[in-house]
């Protein structure tokens, strides 16, 4: 620590959090004391243990204090961190943790809902909107579609309404119904029995479905009844109604259902996102007639202010809300209004609007409408909308605990977010801040750096102190690039070797886009944030390539209903050249597991070659141990007290759930006679708690295991446990575990890489490693695509193709294509400058 070097940026410096024995996950006994009243920057190599420390350890303890001091009643209702491992922390703040987590599922929350925006909107509309002649007031909660008072009755408040037709139900009127021209009814045994049960009710399943009678056929789909028959399985019509007659035992009794009800039954109950998935393709989506689309009662929607009503407005990106809101908000009220408490109250509550929303612009976010859905946006874009709320709330004496707040943000807007943290702490706030951005970390107060590796050769504080001070500490791996400016090595740019040439490109806010994309060299994809970036190469581009070559498009957010995703019109555009490309890979860092149960040897594959070493063992084969045997989630292996999970979890009411090691395998997760069998004297508990690395020793003679091993090194994983949970995963490493599955294939040539901005939580010395990876896709004959806002990378690129000029309506154009070079001279181009400098950095 560096206690006695003070930065004069740090005020009031006998204020500091004193930390004692940290030892939160890889944290080796951390003792360290950080400045109060100042913006700290936790940096290091990606797994280094910084956020063990500024999450899992200070603002897990600060919300364990707080949570004391409320009713135990309340405390059940909170999301509880847990109790972290450290001796003592003293001076400790209440603390309010910004972390890059995704919002609630549905279009019920929005950009409106987080920034409490639409609150005040809807007190606007309430208390100063234009009513027609006659109609009462409204109250504020009448102009909110999640409300019984203000929810559309037809649309319930969705905005959209879902059923099943004929033509959607039955693709096919050629088929007959053996030959299933109901597809949407279930396939396997479930199917057969429904096509049984109307052989017994007198139809003829062998006939054409277009040469049914329309009544017939309208029974079939869309009937409420649910008549209960005997079913004769396999029988044909004759035979059944021979059977009818003898009064045959029948196979079972068989209850009816028709195709829509079915479709719609299961869309509200399952709880599979497959069979989820699969039934939502038979139902059509289409805008609620009663509101238009707007979710709301048609007499909220008779209510005008600027001469929209609440949900035209809610369209609106906020910066066009703003320019609205301006006039209204200096007294110059509008003709409309013609009552003066009316013109009062809108000038208040459009100040108050307005000056909300200037936040929201600062942070490079005015793009957004009120309406967005949360979990259509990026991880960087929510945070930094909770981070424009905490500003507005005035909070004194707080810890804000903040995620990499710059992730996602172009250059251009760093600045904005700069400004915006310097008003939090001007406020009398402290920032704790992790960080790998250098612009930020460079104008931190105090810098915390935690290293040297990651996992087992992490968890130490390399340095503590103003951020000058870290120019001295040799192993810091932060030091090379926040000083030097780490050289990247000399390549000379590659000549493409074909192109993907797209036209009339609409999605979003692209409008009849027209761009090139060489093939055979590292193209990235620059722009502001909501240029239009994710949805060329993420969306247009991908849907195109993966509709030509015949495969399915990487699965959307799980946390999205699958209605909602259809309702987006998708890709409108051709694609030429696509003869060159033989094959498409999306990498993107969503979790490779939900549950502990699935891990990095699980996802690789690599855990079936481990199991069937050990099945293979001479101390197995004996006892007639299969591959299964060796699987924690198969019965006859795993630990029968924890069924494989190897810890228990005892509930403490008031308190965080506690999670301690399994009694019976004390956390090894199999059963003794399973732990009993051994490789090269090792049991496979013991292999699934090695480090990547400690593996690639341990399995150098199977090329099977090592190549794995090796690739997963090589991105810069060495330091992961084999069997280390998907849940204990950053989306940094889940990404690199993705690309690395990938590189261990037989590699083939042509084919497109596609990532969305990857370096997102990577150290720029685990950005260097990444780019290797990258480079020697493009050599072994590939193309590589990515999205991004790392200066380094486009700097390293072959290609950039820069979009903008802003964003939302502002962007969605092609500003300027060509080598980096090329780019950095462009005048109009605002990622121009910032690359010039990564290029002069070069």
């Amino acid at each position: 620590m560096a206690r006695s070097t003070r930065s004069t940026r740090v005020r009031n410096t006998d204020a500091f959090v004193q930390v004692r024995g940290a030892r939160e996950h890889n944290l080796k006994n951390v003792d360290l004391d950080i400045p109060r009243d100042a913006l700290v920057a936790f940096t290091g190599i990606s797994g280094s243990g910084k956020s063990s420390l500024a999450f899992g350890t200070l603002f897990a303890e600060a919300q364990r204090r707080y949570l004391e001091s409320i009713s135990p009643y309340a405390r059940r209702l909170i999301d509880q961190a847990g109790i972290p491992d450290v001796d003592s922390i003293a001076g400790l703040p209440p603390a309010v943790a910004l972390q890059q987590q995704r919002g609630s599922p549905g279009t019920r929350s929005s950009v409106g809902s987080v920034t409490t925006l639409s609150n005040s909107l809807r007190m606007l509309y309430s208390r100063a909107g234009t009513y027609p002649r006659g109609q009462e007031i409204i109250h504020a909660d009448g102009f909110s579609p999640n409300t019984p008072a203000g929810a559309c009755p037809t649309c319930h408040g969705l905005g959209r309404i879902y059923d099943a037709t004929e033509a959607s139900m039955v693709p096919d009127r050629s088929l007959s119904i053996r030959e299933r021209a109901v597809a949407a009814w279930p396939v396997a045994w479930h199917g057969q029995n429904l096509r049984d049960i109307l052989t017994t009710l007198g139809h003829d399943v062998d006939v054409p479905w277009n040469k049914l009678p329309k009544k017939t056929r309208d029974w079939i789909l869309f009937t409420d009844e649910q008549p209960v028959v005997p079913v004769y399985a396999g029988f044909t019509l004759a035979e059944t109604r021979r059977a009818l007659r003898q009064k045959t035992e029948p196979s079972y009794m068989g209850t009816f259902t028709s195709a829509r009800r079915y479709v719609l039954h299961t869309f509200a109950t399952t709880q599979s996102p497959l069979i989820k998935r699969r039934v939502s393709q038979y139902l059509l989506s289409t805008p609620c007639p009663a509101c238009d689309g707007k979710r709301l009662r048609r007499e909220a929607l008779s209510v005008k202010f600027a001469g929209m009503d609440i949900g035209e407005l809610s369209r609106l990106p906020l910066t066009r809300v703003a320019a609205l809101l301006g006039p209204v908000a200096r007294g110059e009220t509008s003709t409309d209004i013609r009552h003066p408490e009316q013109a009062v109250a809108a000038e208040r509550i459009a100040a108050d609007l307005l000056d909300r929303i200037r936040v929201v612009e600062q942070l490079g976010l005015g793009y957004l409408t009120l309406e967005r859905a949360t979990p259509t946006l990026s991880p960087g874009e929510l945070q930094r909308l909770r981070l424009a709320t905490q500003i507005r709330s005035h909070l004194f004496g707080v810890v804000y605990v903040l995620d990499e707040p710059s992730a996602g943000l172009h250059p251009a807007d760093t600045q904005s977010l700069l400004r915006a943290l310097d008003e939090l702490k001007a406020a009398g706030n402290t920032l704790f801040v992790v960080e790998h951005e250098m612009d930020v970390i460079r104008h931190a107060d105090w810098i915390v750096d935690v290293g040297p590796g990651a996992g087992e050769q992490g968890g130490r504080i390399l340095y503590s102190g103003p951020p000058e001070g870290l120019e001295r500490v040799a192993q810091s791996s932060t030091r090379r690039y926040l000083f030097a400016g780490a050289q990247r090595p000399a390549r000379l740019r590659r000549a493409p070797s074909g192109w993907l040439r797209l036209r009339g490109v609409t999605r979003n806010n692209l409008e009849d886009v027209a761009v090139d994309f060489p093939l055979g060299v590292l193209t990235t994809v620059t722009g502001v944030s909501g240029s239009g970036k994710s949805s060329l190469v993420s969306q247009a581009l991908v849907e195109l390539l993966a509709s030509h070559l015949g495969q399915e498009p990487e699965a959307a957010d799980e946390e999205v209903d699958p209605l909602e995703r259809r309702d987006n019109p998708g890709t409108q555009g051709r694609v030429e050249g696509l003869e060159q490309v033989s094959r498409l890979v999306q990498v993107d860092q969503k979790p490779i597991g939900r549950t502990p149960r699935s891990n990095l040897a699980t996802y690789t594959g690599l855990f079936d070659h481990v199991r069937r070493r050990f099945a293979a063992t001479a101390q197995a084969r004996k006892l007639r141990y299969d591959a299964g045997r060796f699987s924690f989630n198969v019965a006859k292996g795993r630990c029968g007290t924890c069924e494989g999970e190897g810890s228990v979890c005892v509930e403490l009411l008031f308190m965080p759930s506690v999670y301690a090691p399994c009694p019976t395998c004390q956390g090894a997760r199999y059963n003794a006679a399973t732990l009993k069998v051994q490789l090269q004297g090792r049991n496979i508990a013991e292999v699934l708690a090695m480090t990547v690395s400690e593996a690639a020793v341990f399995f150098a003679d199977d090329p099977a295991v090592s190549r794995s091993l090796q690739v997963m090194e090589e991105v810069g994983l060495g330091y992961l446990r084999l069997g280390q949970p998907a849940t204990e995963l950053s989306g940094g490493e889940a990404q690199r575990i993705k690309l690395a599955s990938e590189l261990q294939r037989a590699q083939r040539r042509d084919t497109v890489y596609v990532l969305d901005e990857p370096t997102t939580g990577l150290h720029p010395a685990d950005v260097d490693r990444l780019m290797h990876q990258l480079q020697a896709l493009v050599d072994s004959g590939n193309s590589v695509i990515v999205v991004e806002h790392d200066m380094r990378v486009a700097a390293g690129s072959d290609w950039i193709i820069d979009m903008g000029p802003g964003a939302g309506a502002e962007g969605g154009r092609v500003v300027v294509v060509g080598t980096p070079e090329k780019v950095a001279r462009h005048k109009r181009s605002r990622t121009a400058r910032f690359l010039a400098a990564a290029l002069a950095d070069g």
